[in-house]
């Protein structure tokens, strides 16, 4: 199997985390993933673009958000998240477990801590007024699917 990439470009609305997610499974399908492997996938996915529908965007619909997904024949999958919303404050307090933007809201302050139990490494990048973008690595055990 041939390394491949994969981008998509949608608007930032809560109902295109789910075609987001779906696209992310698919991609990864010719790896023959196991259940587990293709729910860590979606999940981390599903975090990372609702984290940019919701905080980059103020959930307003008004922007773009990128989908790229990097696969190599060892089963490396790279999927990049990435708006050119608000960007964030700070990295390290936004990754913390239960931090959130506004405590009037219910959010869980969860999102990183999700995408990173789910993925082998996660890298968060920002710059404020330029956007976000999330980088989810994840190995899959391909030694049983080619």
């Amino acid at each position: 199997m041939k390394d491949n990439v994969v981008t998509v470009e949608f608007i930032a609305i809560a109902e295109n985390e789910r075609f987001a997610r779906m696209v992310a499974a698919a991609f990864v399908v010719p790896f023959d993933p196991t259940v587990e492997e293709i729910t860590e996938i979606k999940t981390a996915v599903s975090e990372a673009v609702s984290n940019s529908v919701i905080h980059a965007y103020n959930s307003s619909g008004e922007g773009t958000i990128k989908l790229e997904m990097r696969s190599t024949e060892k089963g490396t999958i790279t999927i990049i998240v990435e708006d050119y919303g608000i960007g964030i404050d700070d990295i390290e307090a936004a990754r913390a477990p239960m931090f959130t933007t506004s405590a009037l809201e219910e959010r869980s302050g969860m999102g990183f801590t999700i995408m990173e139990s789910f993925t082998d490494k996660l890298i968060v990048e920002s710059e404020k007024e330029k956007g976000t973008r999330v980088t989810l690595v994840k190995m899959l055990d391909i030694s049983c699917g080619l």
